[in-house]
């Protein structure tokens, strides 16, 4: 091997040590190692390494575009709550651990077949804290299962991960390669989930601990007084408090309902919702958010129908008001704040304590903190006045458009039978429904921008830029042709090593960055051993998906990592196995699908 193939490999290397030692973001890590190896290879003239122009073409990979317009697509889904429609009758009230798992994972799994699995995780997130209680179990036994289920989940399809995705526009852009339909991946995909699923049911009392989260967000000591009203033309009229699911919100307790001007306190489960029931909440921040977005249900105020338009969307705001807020000593209605401040006031708390009364005959104190709904610009303009102590955002707070679910189930639907049908390529199928999700309001331009996770596609380009250093400088050839060396040129024992070696990455650092590095070397032990590169480059997609054993190798663990009170040896002891599991179920199948 050449210099250049030695430098390469240190390099990278040092790249992946840094990661793992958590000394910097990998983002820029992979940078500074394009930074020196296109500096390198302009100081010394040499082809072997890395062009500038090669550096950079990552960043124009199909693969990658993709991804990003799906991070569009995902918010479309996202924003018109169209899977807590599905979602939430599915988990309904199980009897027992299995039970539970059995209404959470198999949803999971299939919407994390065709959205990403972060938007996916992250909204059953509070519906796992509400099933847990429900059903009187340890959150600690679903959360983990929760995200190893939109794992499972995303290897079915090409666009379940963005992995399949990067690898799959490696492989288009090598004439070479054979192309991969959008289900291809469910031959290993399929078997691989059904047996990881009921590996979880099976393992998960006598491998996950029964572990409280350690932080709560009863431990917030602000609880807010909310109201909402019973939407007469909503699915909630009819039925009762428990089958709407206003039993067993997390952290967000009903303590009374107002009907007709009379007062039901100590609610029963089995009252029964009429049109314009005054529904009294009181809870913390996260959770007032939470039944905001429960359709049916619509702010008791009717200020918050007249603000006056503005750049973008409304938003949910926490406000304390100032000694030197104009309106202090006056009752909400009276002082005129929706006009005064173009904001709607929707919750009050005040020292904890529950206030009585109607939110708009709630006579305003120095030191009230004041959830409200607004537009955007409103933290802008009012972030340095005196009016107010504080003025903050809450993340992910602007309202749900549920009349629009439909449309974009029905976007998404089209996407994946243009794309399967081979009517249009992956890419342009997603561009078009990235289009068509901003142009039918199911996401605005605003929210499609901030859904794009800019540090993924960042990371993709760059470790594409060093996979073209690998092949360029022979450093892709030489390990390929030590882990045929250590095989003894076998081709099932190579395919297992190189999901072992990809699996190994994907734990330490970033999955998609374990893809790209270790394509060039699947590639390159397939051409070696003349065979089929089609079993290398479906175990590569399953193997940098497969992360189980620890927190920080897929977004997803992290996630869960706090709400389930997990250790580092949780994910070691429940996800190694599944590891193993996965492993034995790839390599066992992808050549009998595709053969050498």
């Amino acid at each position: 091997m050449v210099w250049e193939g030695w430098l390469t490999l240190v390099l990278l290397a040092g790249v992946l040590g840094g990661m793992i030692a958590n000394i910097a973001q990998p983002v820029s890590l992979l940078f500074i190692g394009l930074a020196v190896l296109t500096t390198v290879t302009e100081i010394t003239g040499t082809e072997q390494l890395l062009a500038p122009e090669q550096a950079v073409a990552g960043f124009g990979n199909t693969g990658l575009v993709t991804v990003g317009l799906l991070f569009v697509v995902a918010a479309g889904v996202v924003r018109t709550g169209a899977v807590a429609r599905f979602a939430d009758p599915l988990l309904g009230r199980p009897s027992g651990l299995t039970s539970a798992q059995g209404r959470l994972l198999v949803p999971v799994a299939g919407l994390s077949a065709f959205i990403n699995n972060t938007p996916i995780v992250a909204m059953f997130l509070p519906a796992v804290q509400g099933l847990a209680r429900r059903a009187g179990l340890p959150p600690s036994r679903l959360f983990l299962p929760l995200s190893y289920a939109s794992i499972l989940g995303g290897t079915c399809t090409l666009i379940g991960t963005s992995t399949n995705l990067v690898v799959y526009g490696l492989a288009q852009d090598n004439a070479a390669l054979p192309g991969i339909g959008i289900f291809e991946l469910a031959w290993v995909g399929v078997p691989l989930a059904v047996i990881g699923l009921g590996y979880i049911m099976l393992a998960s009392p006598y491998l996950l601990a029964a572990n409280d989260a350690p932080v709560s967000a009863s431990d917030d000591p602000k609880r807010y007084t909310v109201e909402v009203v019973v939407d007469p033309a909503g699915p909630l009229v009819g039925r009762t408090v428990e089958a709407a699911g206003l039993r067993h919100l997390r952290e967000l307790f009903l303590v009374e309902i107002e009907r007709d001007g009379q007062k039901l306190p100590a609610v029963a489960p089995e009252e029964r919702l009429q049109a314009n029931d005054r529904l009294v909440f009181v809870g913390v921040v996260d959770a007032v958010v939470e039944v905001h977005r429960i359709r049916g249900l619509r702010p008791a105020t009717d200020q918050v129908n007249k603000l006056e338009p503005g750049t973008s969307q409304t938003c949910l705001v926490e406000a304390v008001v100032s000694n030197e807020c104009p309106l202090v000593g006056q009752s909400i209605r009276a002082g005129g704040f929706r006009g005064y401040y173009n904001a709607a006031v929707i919750a009050v708390a005040r020292g904890g304590r529950r206030l009585r009364g109607k939110i708009g005959d709630i006579v305003l104190e120095t030191g009230d903190t004041l959830l409200l709904e607004t537009n955007r610009d409103f933290i802008e303009r009012h972030r340095h006045a005196r009016d107010f102590f504080l003025v903050s955002g809450i993340d992910d707070s602007a309202p749900r458009r549920h009349e629009k679910a439909w449309q974009s189930l029905a976007i998404v639907a089209g996407m994946v039978a243009m794309a399967a049908s081979g009517v249009l390529s992956m890419l342009t199928a997603a561009l078009v429904a990235a289009t068509a999700m901003v142009a039918t309001g199911c996401a605005t331009l605003v929210e499609a921008r901030r859904s794009v996770d800019w540090q993924v596609l960042l990371v993709i380009g760059a470790a594409l830029g060093l996979g073209h250093a690998m092949t360029n400088s022979g450093a892709a050839t030489a390990l390929a042709d030590q882990l045929i060396a250590s095989a003894s040129g076998h081709p099932w024992l190579v395919l297992a090593a190189v999901f072992a070696l990809t699996s190994l990455f994907t734990e330490m650092v970033t999955n998609n960055a374990a893809a790209v590095l270790m394509f060039p070397v699947a590639i390159g032990s397939a051409k070696a051993l003349g065979v089929s590169p089609m079993p290398f480059i479906i175990t590569l997609m399953i193997g940098a998906s497969a992360s189980f054993s620890t927190p920080l190798g897929y977004q997803t663990n992290l996630m869960v990592y706090g709400p389930g009170g997990y250790r580092p040896l949780d994910y070691l002891r429940f996800g190694l196995p599944l590891n193993l599991i996965t492993g034995t179920v790839t390599v066992g199948l992808a050549p009998l699908v595709w053969s050498f």
